[in-house]
C-alpha cells in the first residue's frame, strides 16, 4: 500500500531550485563575458550564501535535509545496491544520491572559492572580489583552473539528470515532483518526519548571507 507522504520542507526545495536558475545565469554570464560579467560576480556571491545556506541547513534543518540521515557508510551503500533498504527506511535522498549531493555541494564550493580570486584577464575590471589579495599571475592562474573546472561541475550535472531520468525509466519513480511539491509516494510504515519551522531557514539563510557578506566587504 502506498500513500503520499511529505518528504521535503519548503526552504530545501527553495535551495535546489534557486541553486539550478543562478547556475544557469552563471554559466551564460560567464561564458558571454564582458560587462555580463559583473552579473555573474553577483551570481557566484549568491550561490556562494545558498552554499553556506546548505550546510547549516545539512546539520539543524528538518529531517530529510540533514547528512545525518542520508549520508551512509559502505554497509548502507551495499545494501542499497542489494535492495535490501526499504523506500519508507529512506524517505529522502538514498544513499546515492546523498554521495551525489555531497559532491555536488563540494565542487560547487570550490568552483565560488576560486571565482573569489579569480580575474578578468581581459578587462580587469570585474575580478573576483578577492582576486586583489594575490599576485595577478596566481589570479590567472586560478581563473584558468575555474574555467577549466566548470567541466567536471557539467559532468556531475549530466549524471544527476541521468540518475533521475533512469529512475523515471527503470523504476518508475518520477524524482521531480517530490522536489517541486514536497510530497511522495511511498509504500511501507513510515514514522513521522521532523520538519523545522520556516523562520528557522530565514535565520540561517540572513546568517549565511550575511556572514559571506561581511566576509567580502570586511577584507
Amino acid at each position: 500500500m502506498t500513500k503520499m507522504v511529505k518528504v521535503w520542507d519548503a526552504p530545501t526545495r527553495l535551495f535546489h531550485w534557486s541553486l539550478l536558475l543562478l547556475f544557469c545565469v552563471m554559466w551564460y554570464t560567464g561564458k558571454q563575458g564582458g560587462d555580463l560579467l559583473h552579473y555573474h560576480v553577483l551570481c557566484g556571491e549568491a550561490v556562494g550564501s545558498l552554499l553556506l545556506f546548505r550546510l547549516i541547513w545539512g546539520v539543524c534543518g528538518s529531517e530529510t535535509a540533514r547528512f545525518s540521515q542520508f549520508v551512509k557508510g559502505p554497509a548502507g551503500i551495499r545494501r542499497y545496491l542489494k535492495g535490501d533498504m526499504a523506500e519508507h527506511e529512506q524517505p529522502g535522498h538514498n544513499p546515492l544520491g546523498g554521495l551525489m549531493v555531497l559532491a555536488l555541494l563540494a565542487v560547487l564550493l570550490l568552483q565560488v572559492g576560486t571565482g573569489l580570486f579569480s580575474s578578468d584577464v581581459d578587462s580587469y575590471t570585474f575580478d573576483g572580489p578577492l582576486a586583489k589579495f594575490v599576485a595577478s599571475g596566481v589570479s590567472e592562474s586560478v581563473t584558468a583552473f575555474h574555467k577549466a573546472f566548470f567541466n567536471a561541475i557539467l559532468v556531475l550535472v549530466a549524471l544527476h539528470v541521468l540518475a533521475i531520468v533512469a529512475y523515471r525509466l527503470l523504476k518508475k519513480q518520477n524524482l521531480v515532483r517530490p522536489m517541486l511539491t514536497g510530497y511522495k509516494e511511498i509504500s511501507g510504515e513510515l514514522a513521522p518526519l521532523q520538519f523545522r519551522p520556516w523562520f528557522l531557514a530565514l535565520l540561517a539563510l540572513l546568517l549565511s548571507a550575511g556572514g559571506f557578506y561581511l566576509l567580502l566587504s570586511r577584507l
